[in-house]
């Protein structure tokens, strides 16, 4: 992949299958020119000047004699293979097959239907029919009888109870496109798969080939999901769709995960606040904080928005906790200059309300609701991501530093009272003394 498309074109990335050998589709696919066999094993290639990220997989054809009795084996686990993988399948038909009962790819067909109908639910796969060699008779009627065939396998396979009037249409979607004589018109044939080629344009946007397809996993994910997949198909394991996306989720978004912690720990602004903020208050420091954190988020959601949702929220909740206790220590500093900062502001505007000659209890109860209520502000900004635990331990601090600060001061007040009457009765008993006398 050119590294210059960035991470939408690896997200993007689906995968189609081809039983056929359409050369042209692909201009990047090796040309084997041995004639008994032309494709042996998968061959797997980009597709060049396709958008989005396009990968085909060449499978061998069913019909080969090379393999001998091992064949049908190995036709079967590439077949399942490929359901695994794909969003679309080519499934190349020789004209004078349909109808036929024993076609050559009727019974991988059946093997496609029985696989997928034990899955947890449809990835909506869209099949397309190459027909080869075509004659005479008009397209629509090919057309027409391959879907019967098609609906018939469909029917004739065993169902369980919960998709028992499940319609081919929930897991499939039918395309069907015929191809001229490569012998016999070979330039028909060259502009018609050229013209196929051009389908394969935006074809995951609404309307294209794999527009409505479900349960994606992400190209980077893709090595990963395939070697498990071909792993226990050759194991003769049966093939389980849901639990590979879980498996592939989890190592992936963990992975992420673990890059975007490592990415805003490293942040050169982030390094600058932690470091500032132990030596004083850092202005605008809850707005900085957010602002880092939020753009760390949106870049892990924006690089997992195509894996298991359960997974890939239960590995944002880690990444929020982890991130959380690395801010953590700088925030509880700047609580607690905003503690320190409202402590002595209130002891100011305490003293200032009872100059002015208000009284005691009014100025304590309306500069205590004053400070506690500029404190919540405050930190609400600091702490908008809840990243310090200990916020309703700093302001109980505050709130007893305040009452503390308060008693203090109605002592001072009653002692400076009770000295001045003191004085007063002082002055009292010797004035009446000196009348006496």
């Amino acid at each position: 992949m050119d590294a210059s498309k960035g991470r939408h074109d690896l997200i993007n990335m689906h995968v189609l299958f081809c039983f056929l050998d359409l050369r042209t589709l692909i201009s990047s696919f090796p040309v084997i020119l041995i004639r008994p066999q032309t494709t042996e094993g998968i061959w797997i290639a980009r597709c060049t000047g396709i958008e989005p990220f396009t990968i085909v997989m060449d499978l061998e054809g069913t019909d080969g004699r090379e393999r001998g009795e091992d064949g049908t084996l190995f036709e079967k686990q590439s077949a399942l293979f490929a359901i695994a993988l794909s969003d679309i399948m080519l499934i190349n038909m020789w004209c004078h097959d349909i109808g036929r009962e024993h076609a050559a790819n009727k019974p991988l067909l059946k093997i496609v239907f029985q696989v997928m109908l034990r899955l947890c639910s449809p990835r909506k796969t869209t099949l397309m029919f190459i027909i080869r060699d075509t004659t005479r008779t008009p397209i629509e009627i090919l057309d027409l009888d391959l879907r019967k065939d098609i609906k018939e396998i469909w029917d004739s396979v065993p169902k369980a109870e919960a998709h028992k009037h499940t319609q081919l249409s929930e897991f499939f979607n039918v395309e069907v496109v015929a191809l001229s004589s490569y012998e016999h018109e070979e330039e028909n044939f060259k502009k018609q798969v050229a013209n196929l080629r051009q389908k394969f344009f935006q074809s995951i946007a609404p309307g294209g080939l794999a527009g409505d397809r479900r349960l994606v996993v992400p190209g980077s994910g893709f090595s990963l999901s395939a070697q498990n997949i071909w792993k226990d198909i050759k194991e003769n394991k049966d093939l389980n769709l849901p639990s590979y996306r879980v498996m592939v989720a989890n190592v992936r978004c963990e992975k992420i995960a673990d890059e975007k912690y490592s990415s805003f720990a490293e942040n050169q602004d982030w390094v600058d606040i932690s470091e500032a903020v132990k030596s004083h208050p850092v202005a605008d420091f809850g707005k900085k904080l957010s602002s880092l954190l939020e753009y760390c988020f949106s870049i892990y959601d924006e690089e997992v928005i195509y894996y298991e949702e359960t997974v890939r929220s239960e590995k944002r909740k880690q990444l929020e906790e982890r991130l959380m206790k690395l801010v953590q220590p700088a925030t509880k500093l700047m609580l607690k200059y905003i503690r320190s900062e409202r402590l002595d502001e209130f002891k100011g505007t305490f003293n200032n309300a009872l100059k002015e000659g208000q009284g005691f209890e009014v100025a304590a109860r309306d500069c205590t609701m004053k400070s506690m209520r500029l404190f919540d502000e405050q930190c609400k900004d600091a702490t908008s991501y809840q990243a310090i635990s200990d916020y309703t331990k700093i302001r109980d601090k505050l709130s007893h530093d305040l009452d503390l600060h308060i008693t203090e001061v109605r002592a001072a007040k009653l002692n400076e009272l009770s000295t001045q009457y003191e004085v007063k009765l002082n002055c009292s008993s010797n004035n009446l003394l000196s009348c006496e006398v």
